[in-house]
């Protein structure tokens, strides 16, 4: 398992992540019993028919298009540039391996918002989100049609997403929800306790609300691949374990933007950067992104008698609407896959290996999976793995131009990136085009979040924040002075 381990890329141990004498405070014997023979590493990444990385640059290439970062805004991006222009020369430069960051760790699901829902979306964009709904449901359906089109093996399943309500005070919540929705033309249902129950069996569930067509869900690590796999069939040259240490101009401000890397260097006429939270190469991103670590755990199959005891037959991808929620879905061979809750920032906006793995962390979801599904006691986790979610102040991406117009980027999806990279990569795209189009002209692209402030305002700040909304978690969702100061601020923290 070590070895296998390395070559993802992601922390591992030879031991289980919780044992009898760590330091993780007391917890049931039930719970550590589920955990004890858990595999420190992303499911999705745990499948045998990955593929192998590619070579590392050794030397220098010329290209037309030089995209940064091999996730989801990566491959989307380097893919749409050869639809549009196939004679366009591409490309891809990845520090890791493909799907080894976010894309590889998330809990799959393909959303079509653009704006991290409905209500973040009507606080920021007012004006503007009938425009950016129809793109978003426009963007799922070419994500789809590229799924099925390329042949790509992913597990694409239109599902819909059933949020649920934990508490009384979240039901009025589930309701002006679906009051907006159907006035920017979308068709989500209510669901009454007994109604929501009849679809996923838990007595935590006092209502729920279905959006039908606004959600799939996916095998995301296979999505990656396919999409790989599609790039170098049109021609695109992938360079994996390839990061990008510095960015300058080669021979002034008109000419070619040079990416340096250990083994050489990438001489571009355009540039996309689209490397998440991880090192930011363009000094300002460190103003506008940290880095939220979000933890994962996923069961083992369920039997049929465990399934049927809980329904689940339209298999929803499913979220809490809580402050600190969960999210939770079945995969294709009958897992559950169960995360969120406890977004955790470390001092400095740390990122490191070490902090994958947070056992503490892990016996709380554990606890919270069997006080929602009782009757799944005994069920054991496999898999238990954490990751960075690059947030910014408006919770949903955001896009600038650098070297003259000649680089482009997009960051900060706060975990909705599996569906809004698409979207995403089509911006950066018209962006190095130097037209003006229909995406160019949105709000959305042309403004910027609020920046956070430095260390140690910023820990100071965000420590406090989650404080704050676990107290309104426990106060029927009643916001604090805190919460109330950041809402007139425009930062609006609530998810």
């Amino acid at each position: 398992m070590r070895g296998h381990c390395q070559e993802l890329g992601v922390a591992c141990r030879s031991t289980p992540i919780w044992k009898a004498g760590s330091s993780v405070p007391a917890i049931s014997p039930a719970v550590a019993r589920s955990l004890a023979d858990t595999r420190p590493l992303p499911y999705w990444l745990d499948q045998p028919h990955a593929p192998q990385a590619t070579p590392p640059l050794d030397g220098r290439e010329h290209t037309d298009l030089a995209v940064i970062g091999g996730g989801f805004s990566g491959l989307w991006t380097a893919l749409l540039a050869k639809e549009r222009d196939p004679g366009r020369d591409v490309v891809l430069v990845e520090g890791r391996r493909i799907a080894w960051g976010g894309t590889g760790r998330n809990g799959g699901f393909c959303a079509a918002s653009i704006t991290h829902g409905l209500s973040n979306g009507l606080d920021r964009f007012p004006g503007e989100m009938p425009t950016l709904e129809r793109l978003g449901r426009r963007n799922l359906d070419e994500v789809e049609a590229a799924v099925t089109g390329y042949g790509i093996d992913c597990d694409f399943a239109r599902t819909g997403e059933l949020a649920v309500a934990t508490r009384d005070w979240q039901l009025d919540g589930l309701r002006e929800t679906a009051r907006m929705a159907h006035d920017l033309g979308g068709d989500p249902v209510l669901l009454t306790a007994d109604e929501v129950r009849a679809e996923l069996g838990s007595p935590a569930y006092l209502g729920g609300l279905w959006d039908r067509a606004g959600c799939a869900t996916v095998d995301p690590a296979r999505l990656a691949w396919g999409l790989r796999r599609e790039c170098l069939a049109a021609g695109v040259r992938i360079y994996e374990h390839t990061p990008v240490s510095g960015i300058s101009n080669a021979t002034g401000p008109s000419g070619p933007v040079v990416l340096r890397t250990p083994g050489g260097a990438v001489f571009a006429r355009r540039v996309a950067l689209a490397a998440g939270a991880f090192a930011p190469l363009l000094r300002r991103l460190r103003y506008y992104l940290v880095p939220i670590y979000d933890y994962v755990l996923v069961t083992e199959p369920l039997t049929s008698q465990q399934l049927a005891s809980i329904g689940w037959q339209h298999r929803q991808g499913v979220g809490e609407t809580s402050n600190q929620f969960h999210y939770y879905r079945l995969t294709s061979d009958n897992r559950i896959l169960w995360g969120g809750y406890d977004a955790v920032y470390y001092y400095g906006s740390k990122i490191k290996a070490a902090l994958d793995q947070r056992p503490t962390t892990f016996a709380l979801l554990a606890e919270h999976f069997f006080a929602t599904f009782p009757q799944l006691d005994g069920l054991r986790f496999t898999h238990a793995w954490g990751g960075v979610i690059d947030t910014c102040s408006r919770f949903c991406a955001f896009f600038g131009t650098a070297r003259t117009g000649r680089l482009a980027y997009v960051a900060g999806y706060t975990g909705l990136g599996v569906g809004a990279s698409r979207f995403g990569a089509n911006v950066l795209l018209d962006l190095l085009s130097g037209e003006t189009t229909e995406l160019t002209e949105l709000a959305l692209v042309r403004t910027r979040p609020i920046p956070f402030p430095p260390e140690p305002l910023r820990s100071v700040g965000i420590q406090l924040t989650r404080a704050s909304l676990a107290a309104a978690d426990r106060n029927d969702g009643r916001r604090n002075l805190w919460l109330r100061t950041l809402d007139r601020a425009g930062l609006g923290f609530d998810s």
